[in-house]
């Protein structure tokens, strides 16, 4: 008889660590074991959930050539509501409207402006609560690194 399905995922990565599996370890790894231990199933939306996931992950992989030479992505998405619900619509970068696109320009932005800041808390957190010898500096001015980069494909 299979067990309960945890209500939340990371009560499958405690009891993988509990259990006395290699730590650390990949989310694959994790997720294999937990299979084989009938702590996850995938009921039918799960599935839904998965290929729906694959193709946004396939989506926002595509890129396409632009006529200055350019590696660009193809696909970008919005996040919005309709009726209460969370959509998130892709649209291509060479057919979609103005409006779309603006919009997905500026939740990327934001998007990448929230992973600074929880990179930040992180590294404060790390630094005065393990107070290494050396601590974590992280340069949050990435003008640099667009010159590089920018370089770099050229």
């Amino acid at each position: 008889m299979s067990r309960t399905q945890p209500q939340v995922p990371i009560e499958i990565v405690e009891k993988y660590i509990e259990a006395g599996h290699e730590w650390p370890a990949t989310s694959r790894r994790i997720a294999e074991w937990a299979i084989q231990n009938k702590e996850w199933t995938a009921p039918h939306a799960s599935l839904v959930n998965l290929c729906a996931d694959q193709l946004a992950r396939a989506m926002n992989e595509q890129y396409i050539t632009d006529s200055q030479g350019r590696r660009v992505r193809a696909k970008h998405v919005v996040k919005t509501k309709e009726g209460g619900k969370q959509l998130y619509l892709w649209d291509d970068i060479r057919t979609a409207n103005h409006d779309h696109m603006e919009i997905a320009f500026r939740q990327r932005r934001e998007q990448i402006v929230a992973d600074c800041s929880q990179l930040k808390i992180d590294v404060d957190s790390y630094n005065e609560n393990r107070k290494p010898e050396s601590p974590v500096q992280v340069v949050f001015d990435f003008t640099d690194d667009l010159i590089e980069l920018a370089f770099a494909s050229a």
